[in-house]
């Protein structure tokens, strides 16, 4: 009979991690604490290279937040009134709610019922409705890689370029995942991650990135990080003698990842790859266990997911959740509530309860259980037990 574990279960384990890490971290960030090089610090274009080479493409751009780097592209790319931007409903708000902040409207986009990314035979049938409309011009897809895995990106890359579409990789919590052993920027013009402190590659604050192969996307989105300060291309034939900051090209944001947090990713970046593995290793203990108890995750065909969550499917999750509770594990249910139902988001199209079946049925029957690479194989017996305790009542 497995009994609890002597230590609280955590749902997410930093606490593990800091302490794997120790003085790497500490030195880290005194570093730039003892430099006082507080802001864009040379850790910052150190992270952004090293983040490139991981994710094999040939630039990053460091931001605040995961939020504004989904932003970035949409203003580097000019996207704005009368442009239509398609996206699931079936994610976290930030996904969404950056396509108004442009002035252009949003089009929900239903998913599978295994994998829970973007069903791409309901995004073609979205781009058509829109496109017989006539209303509004499909000018992006932005696929989620929900969960951890990645979507489907050979087939919605052709699907974007026979209507002449960009296609941002939301890797917000799948970055790191790679589909026939590439990472979703081979088939994506901008592939974006966001490094708050619960993501599988996370900081000790907000930050974000966008991953890109053009150095005109990157120069453009630089410049915008820095409230549209000018750049390379911008100050070509004319002489400017002072900080190109103050000569401000284009509106723009301010956007930069702090130094301390870029010296904090360096050395969470280098244990990345490791740390992905044990990731996949305990997702494969925890299917083992529930496979015939639950619906466990469907991975894409050839793809690795880096297992931001380990989610399964049960009729009555709210039960199970509450015994998970009453037993002292922790648990989340992810997206309740889909952003097409939404009020704020009912000016989108593809809205309104009914309209996306499988999003909605699966925000009334998904839960995650924790999942951290410094899970012991002794607290998930006891989690798996309790899931069966439950569901074979």
């Amino acid at each position: 009979m497995n009994t609890q574990p002597s230590k609280p279960i955590n749902f997410i384990d930093l606490k593990a991690q800091r302490e794997y890490l120790g003085v790497k971290i500490d030195n880290a960030i005194n570093n730039v604490v003892n430099s006082c090089a507080f802001i864009m610090g040379p850790q910052v274009r150190e992270f952004e290279a090293k983040m490139a080479q991981f994710a094999g493409a040939k630039y990053a751009l460091s931001c605040a937040n995961g939020t504004d780097a989904i932003a970035l592209p949409l203003m580097a790319w000019g996207v704005g009134e009368g442009d239509a931007v398609f996206c699931p409903s079936f994610t976290f708000a930030a996904t969404a709610e950056v396509i108004p902040w442009v002035g252009a409207t949003g089009v929900f986009v239903d998913v599978y019922q295994d994998t829970y990314n973007m069903d791409v035979a309901h995004l073609e049938a979205s781009i058509e409705k829109v496109i017989a409309e006539g209303k509004l011009k499909p000018k992006v897809v932005i696929a989620v890689d929900l969960f951890g895995q990645p979507a489907d990106y050979p087939k919605i890359r052709a699907i974007c370029d026979k209507y002449g579409m960009k296609l941002i990789s939301d890797s917000a919590q799948g970055f790191g995942c790679t589909l026939n052993g590439k990472h979703p920027i081979e088939w994506a013009d901008c592939q974006t991650a966001s490094f708050f402190p619960a993501k599988p590659l996370g900081c000790y604050g907000d930050g974000g990135a966008v991953i890109t192969n053009s150095q005109e996307d990157w120069d453009l989105m630089d410049s915008l990080r820095v409230h549209g300060k000018a750049v390379a291309g911008d100050l070509e034939g004319k002489t400017f003698d002072h900080d190109p900051k103050y000569m401000n090209m284009r509106i723009g944001m301010n956007s930069r990842l702090d130094t301390i947090q870029a010296a904090v990713l360096i050395e969470k970046l280098a244990i990345y790859e490791e740390e992905i593995e044990k990731r996949n290793e305990i997702a494969a203990y925890y299917y083992e266990g529930l496979k015939d108890v639950c619906v466990a995750p469907v991975v894409i065909e050839n793809g690795v997911s880096n297992w931001a969550q380990y989610t399964i499917e049960v009729p009555n999750r709210d039960g199970l959740m509450a015994h998970l509770r009453e037993n002292g594990v922790p648990s989340a249910a992810y997206y309740p509530i889909p952003m097409h139902v939404q009020g704020p988001y009912l000016g989108f199209v593809n809205t309104g309860y009914g309209t996306l079946p499988i999003t909605e049925n699966k925000a009334d029957v998904v839960m995650s259980l924790p999942m951290h690479p410094y899970l012991d194989k002794e607290t998930q017996d006891y989690i798996i037990a309790k899931i069966k305790e439950f569901l074979t009542k």
